[in-house]
């Protein structure tokens, strides 16, 4: 685990997402091309009726694991760009029933887009994908899969 990287998101978090904080994340492994985070399954998370992590957590986690690369490219290279991520499409395959590992590898692919931004000057638009396990579970095997259109300006 990651305490810096975990503290850092939660900081940013009470400051700009407060139901970011609120659920908890830990950053369990952040690189220039990979990123995991994990979102525990508790009383914060869980839909009570199914015993699984609520739709809203879920989408949270993804989000965070697709954006942190990005914010921490941005951050430690002090580049010039504001990013948001412009849309989010989900598939749920199986429960998440106990904590949910959400890992993005798609780093290079971030990068890129930064550079593309840096050199046209225009907003640049990406695709970053996101895959939650429950490895306590079901071990690699997906639980959901999520698409995150990140869009990318320079200043």
């Amino acid at each position: 685990m990651s305490w810096k990287d975990t503290l850092t998101v939660r900081t940013w978090a009470l400051r700009n997402v407060f139901l970011l904080r609120f659920i908890k994340p830990r950053v369990s492994e952040v690189s220039d091309e990979r990123c995991e985070i994990i979102i525990p399954l508790n009383w914060r998370t869980r839909r009570r009726d199914i015993h699984a992590m609520y739709l809203g957590a879920m989408c949270m986690g993804a989000d965070v694991a697709g954006g942190l690369i990005a914010f921490r490219l941005v951050t430690a290279k002090k580049v010039p760009v504001s990013f948001v991520f412009k849309d989010i499409r989900g598939e749920f395959f199986k429960r998440a029933e106990d904590d949910v590992h959400f890992i993005c590898e798609d780093g290079v692919r971030i990068q890129a887009l930064l550079r593309r931004t840096l050199e046209s000057g225009e907003r640049q638009e990406e695709t970053v994908n996101v895959i939650a396990t429950v490895p306590s579970r079901l071990g690699a095997e997906p639980v959901a899969r999520f698409e995150l259109t990140l869009s990318v300006k320079k200043k």
